[in-house]
């Protein structure tokens, strides 16, 4: 890569101070901040798009996270473990560290993406944090890598580790969805009853048309998180 822009160089800078970082090769952070809306629009922009990175520091935040519950909670089960690690690296963890760090302001977006929100998506910030996580880990190795995510994610482990930490089954469902691509997802109201102030809600949750889990609750939100709660097990997902 030439000289890189004053302007990018400023955003890097940005991007160091707010995580606490300084780049050996700025060239691996720069690549972090690389949407696919973006390298697509500039096809001779020196970085390409993040997603790469994103796959590496996904994998990544795993190992750690999967290495701290062994370490430290002797009495999970690996069923235990591996529910307590879907909880801290779900896309809502990882999007409310994402825009902690302003992640939103920094990220190169196309201009048809930035027009429809994409600096404020969940999916796109909870991306690009992990695709940091992995320039982190090409730039200085593990121990640096390692670092950045306690750093980041120590206190949702803990609340986790507590149980203070609610599970968006929602948010799980929609990703567990999503991996095998785009599915409309759609939840709908089947009856209310009681008196008003202890009213019981039941709603179910369509993909594609298709009814997938029926849930409860004392509000429609409440009922919804269950109906996602419901399909995840019907889809053999421990929560």
């Amino acid at each position: 890569m030439g000289k890189i822009p004053d302007h990018i160089l400023k955003t890097v800078e940005k991007l160091e101070n707010r995580i606490g970082y300084t780049y050996r090769n700025k060239q691996y952070a720069i690549n972090a901040l690389v949407h696919s809306s973006f390298s697509n629009e500039h096809q001779n922009f020196a970085a390409k798009s993040n997603e790469r990175l994103e796959f590496l520091g996904d994998a990544i935040l795993d190992f750690v996270l999967s290495l701290m519950l062994y370490n430290n909670q002797a009495n999970f089960s690996e069923g235990e473990m591996s529910k307590m690690r879907a909880l801290i690296v779900c896309e809502a963890s990882l999007n409310e560290c994402a825009k902690e760090l302003g992640l939103g302001e920094l990220i190169m977006l196309g201009k048809g993406e930035e027009a429809n929100g994409g600096r404020t998506r969940p999916s796109i910030l909870s991306d690009a944090l992990e695709a940091i996580i992995g320039s982190i880990f090409l730039d200085g190795g593990m121990d640096e890598a390692q670092g950045f995510i306690m750093h980041i994610l120590g206190d949702t482990y803990q609340k986790a580790i507590n149980g203070m930490l609610f599970m968006d089954y929602k948010t799980a469902l929609q990703e567990e969805l999503q991996k095998s691509g785009d599915v409309v997802i759609q939840y709908k109201l089947m009856e209310s009853s009681g008196p008003d102030h202890s009213k019981t809600f039941k709603m179910s949750v369509h993909a594609n048309g298709k009814i997938i889990g029926i849930g409860t609750g004392k509000s429609k939100k409440d009922a919804e998180q269950m109906a996602a709660k419901a399909a995840l097990e019907e889809m053999g997902n421990t929560v």
